[in-house]
């Protein structure tokens, strides 16, 4: 049986020697839930969306490719960076052709 879980969210940028914070000049749109499967592919499509949000938010905002950032994901409620469960990372191209 495939039950539903809620998938907690948070959404990084890099700081220099600081490490990590919290991403935008509204970090508290980028952390949430997301209601998916109770499964890894479930984990994923959270992460999907979570991403598919921010190249939205970045194309309508003209910048055309990705900014540097990390997705936190953990089940249930959110922890420590290092006690997510998955963790996905989103980095600019190196080879971006601004022709």
């Amino acid at each position: 049986m495939n039950t539903s879980t809620d998938w907690t969210y948070r959404v990084f940028e890099p700081h220099g020697s600081e490490g990590w914070r919290p991403y935008g000049s509204d970090p508290e749109q980028w952390h949430g839930v997301i209601t998916a499967a109770d499964t890894d592919e479930g984990a994923r499509h959270a992460i999907g969306r979570i991403v598919a949000d921010l190249m939205t938010e970045w194309e309508r905002n003209g910048l055309h490719h990705a900014m540097h950032v990390r997705v936190f994901l953990w089940h249930d409620e959110a922890g420590e960076m290092e006690d997510a469960d998955f963790v996905v990372e989103v980095r600019p191209r190196s080879d971006f052709d601004t022709a």
